[in-house]
């Protein structure tokens, strides 16, 4: 059925960014961290969107599921979670981290806000089996609660010296310019889901 509303929405579009550091942006100006990149970068392709940061600085899946529902605040009408990258530099276990974002997913069904995860890569240095069960969390995920998924948060960034910071993880103004470029048709194509088109 194609409603052609004339009603262009007048509200802007409501997404939370929540996350880690990553999503904080540590060790950058407020301006330079992924919610507010990705802002800019959607505006400009005409999307009406304002993304809050609930990024915070150490947390693992674990410490977001316990500040899940005073950071996502009625209203919001998209998600994206990128958790984990924490919980694999620390060598949790990742049945741990699997079932902290598992009740994620659940409890953001259960308020009806829609979501797209963000996957991550456990660190090579942690070995091959610990990866084999790590990495493929966020794609199990994704299939049973039917979300999309963007595979790889930090795609074209990790182990390039040139876009991270001195430690090595986070990225700089420069490498969260690339994860925007990168990710932004997957959010397109997400927050295209959460409006009727009018």
């Amino acid at each position: 059925m194609m409603a052609h509303g004339t009603l262009a929405a007048a509200e802007p579009l409501r997404l939370v960014a929540f996350g880690d550091s990553l999503t904080a942006g540590y060790g950058l100006a407020a301006t330079d961290a992924f919610p507010v990149q990705l802002q800019a970068a959607l505006k400009a392709r005409g999307h009406d969107v304002v993304i809050e940061n609930a990024g915070v600085s150490g947390d693992t899946t674990s410490a977001g599921l316990s500040r899940l529902d005073w950071s996502i605040p009625d209203g919001t009408q998209g998600v994206i979670v990128e958790l984990g990258a924490n919980d694999a530099l620390r060598g949790l276990d990742p049945a741990i981290a699997e079932a902290s974002l598992d009740k994620i997913l659940a409890r953001l069904k259960e308020r009806g806000i829609p979501v797209m995860i963000a996957g991550m890569r456990a660190p090579p240095n942690l070995g091959k089996a610990y990866q084999e069960r790590f990495d493929p969390i966020y794609a199990r995920l994704a299939e049973k609660y039917g979300v999309p998924l963007y595979p790889f948060f930090l795609d074209g960034v990790a182990g390039q010296v040139a876009l991270n910071q001195r430690d090595g993880i986070h990225p700089t103004p420069e490498g969260v310019k690339i994860i925007v470029a990168n990710i932004l048709p997957a959010v397109e194509a997400f927050i295209a889901t959460l409006r009727p088109p009018g």
